[in-house]
């Protein structure tokens, strides 16, 4: 299968291009500006901005099916004057146009990462699944759901195979973020106030999610659907911390300081957001991928982490 993958040098997309030639797939890999390299792509292809008026034309040519996971990603402080604006010109009003162009030109399947955001932007008492009803606030979860609903028009109205996977938090060598300050921390063997949280998150290895795309783009059963991943059960984030420590050889130093304690410092602190994200919860049911498409995560969650912390010990020389 001839496959155009476009954000193919960022952090999933340098996961998966190997993953598909590795299992017998041309790769063309679409890229922002001429000159980037893509090792394992057959080709590479600039293409720009990415937005209402991209030019497909010379990306598409040929190809069977379209892995898109380029995208303006979510950041804690965005500097845009419009963040919705912003978000909407590249996810949304951009993903329309690369599928437009795919159906014109005969592609026969287009997978979407979106991510767990085009449902919720909050924490979660319950695991979100396929029967969650959409209800983001933030502008990039906003825009991931119209770029979700508009592939789901083309779909309809062209004959496009659209499939969409919406990843939690992913992780994994290359992983920036709050995943990235996490393991800093570690690394540092600090003492932390993070050892009463017994929160739940999902987490996914970028390995696993390379490979839950891999399906995605080959599983016969896979067109139409929408689909949640993950590694297996949740942790939480003390555990996460723990967990991070010891793949690191740095023991994790953690106080059980009280929640309450722990969040009225956050909010004089001007860190609701950040604290939000590290005592909240948030899960996924992803029996939807494991029944339609039979599809396990080939690794486990100390397999991920520990090449995770391998190739962050190897960054800091």
């Amino acid at each position: 299968m001839r496959v155009l993958v476009t954000g193919a040098n960022g952090f999933v997309g340098r996961a998966l291009v190997p993953l598909l030639v590795a299992r017998g797939h041309w790769v063309r890999a679409a890229v922002r500006n001429a000159g980037t390299n893509v090792p394992d792509a057959a080709e590479t292809v600039a293409v720009g901005e990415i937005g209402p008026d991209t030019d497909w034309r010379q990306a598409l040519e040929g190809i069977d099916a379209v892995a898109h996971l380029a995208a303006r990603v979510h950041v804690m402080k965005d500097t845009a004057s419009d963040p919705l604006a912003a978000f909407r010109e590249v996810n949304s009003a951009g993903t329309r146009r690369l599928g437009e162009e795919a159906a014109r030109l005969g592609v026969t399947r287009l997978l979407f990462l979106s991510s767990v955001k085009a449902l919720v932007d909050e924490s979660q008492p319950e695991p979100l699944s396929a029967a969650t009803t959409p209800n983001p606030h933030s502008p990039y979860g906003v825009s991931k759901l119209e770029a979700e609903r508009a592939l789901a028009e083309i779909a309809a109205r062209a004959g496009l195979e659209v499939v969409v996977i919406r990843p939690p938090l992913v992780y994994g060598p290359g992983v920036a973020g709050n995943f990235r300050s996490l393991l800093k921390l570690a690394a540092m063997g600090l003492p932390l106030p993070l050892g009463g949280l017994d929160n739940q998150r999902s987490l996914i290895f970028v390995g696993n999610l390379a490979d839950a795309i891999v399906t995605g783009l080959t599983h016969p059963n896979a067109p139409g659907g929408c689909f949640l991943v993950q590694d297996g059960a949740p942790v939480s984030t003390s555990a996460l911390i723990r967990a991070i420590g010891a793949a690191l050889g740095k023991p994790a130093r953690l106080i059980p300081l009280p929640l309450g304690l722990l969040a009225l410092g956050a909010r004089l602190t001007g860190k609701q957001a950040v604290f939000d994200r590290v005592a909240g919860s948030l899960t996924v049911d992803d029996q939807a991928i494991r029944q339609a498409l039979d599809w396990r995560p080939p690794h486990d969650f100390a397999f991920g982490l520990r090449r995770t912390a391998e190739w962050f010990k190897a960054s800091r020389g």
